[in-house]
């Protein structure tokens, strides 16, 4: 009798975070059998339906799943259901399905790097989200964040923002075109959440700027790279944050690391305040 189960881990995004959970979920018992069958970026219920289609020819199958998508995700739990395939959200108690799926008991023991406590599920959360909020996306719901942080284009948002959920906030990233590319409900609402500014030097931005050109093969000039345009970009970005009283962080000569922590110590002021 084949006991081997096929795992069939569903993203909507890049499928990290999925990865991570059944590490530790596996670690919880000794005698499991496995192959990954892995899915990033399933945005429609096309694509499920297609892997519904191949899983449901295998025995033993299990899907987890992320998908910040309520409707998608309820599509994927129904339409597993239909086909009896056991099915998963990361966040649900996955310990005590797997007990009962696999019929024993869990080892609950710390899975050396990732442990499944409520710390570990609202970082997962936060990253979750965070992916999910990066570039200005999703900001329909940006009043769910711990933390925005707003910049003109290079000025760090994106990795400080996985840093930040790596810590367990709730981080959205926005990207600082002109004042007229703030979300309506952060200018009404300007302390609806900790709001932090990054800016840098001019010329800084001028290199980052010029190297990610290059990288891309990108030789056509534009105002993305032009000095003068950068320096303007750079001083309305700063008139726009003291307008709407956000704080502002130079991450000029700041690693990732320093520029959270810095955004973490505002957020502790902001909460205190709150």
């Amino acid at each position: 009798m084949d006991n081997k189960y096929q795992i069939y881990l569903i993203s909507d995004s890049t499928g990290e975070t999925l990865d991570r959970i059944f590490l530790a979920l596996k670690a919880q018992f000794k005698n499991f059998d496995y192959k990954i069958h892995s899915y990033s970026f399933t945005r429609t219920e096309n694509q499920i339906m297609k892997i519904l289609d191949i899983s449901k020819k295998q025995k033993n199958s299990i899907i987890l799943y992320t998908i910040v998508d309520n409707q998608l995700a309820k599509f994927l739990g129904q339409e597993s259901n239909k086909i009896k395939i056991p099915c998963f959200g990361i966040l649900g108690d996955l310990i005590i399905s797997f007990s009962k799926l696999l019929n024993q008991k869990a080892l609950h023991v710390p899975s050396g790097q990732y442990a499944l406590n409520e710390e570990y599920y609202n970082r997962i959360d936060a990253i979750q989200f965070t992916m999910n909020h990066d570039d200005g996306n999703l900001v329909n719901d940006i009043e769910k964040s711990d933390i925005i942080l707003l910049g003109v284009s290079r000025t760090g948002k994106t990795p400080t923002s996985i840093y930040l959920a790596n810590r367990g906030f709730r981080t959205s990233n926005i990207p600082l075109v002109n004042e007229s590319s703030i979300p309506e409900i952060l200018k009404r609402k300007p302390k609806i959440s900790c709001v932090v500014g990054l800016t840098t030097e001019p010329q800084r931005l001028y290199e980052i700027r010029k190297n990610r050109m290059n990288i891309l093969k990108e030789t056509e000039k534009t105002s993305y790279t032009n000095l003068d345009k950068i320096k303007k970009e750079v001083e309305n970005a700063k008139k726009t944050f003291k307008k709407y009283k956000w704080p502002m962080i130079d991450i000029t000569r700041k690693s990732v690391e320093e520029t959270a922590a810095s955004v973490i110590k505002i957020h502790e002021i902001f909460k205190s305040n709150g």
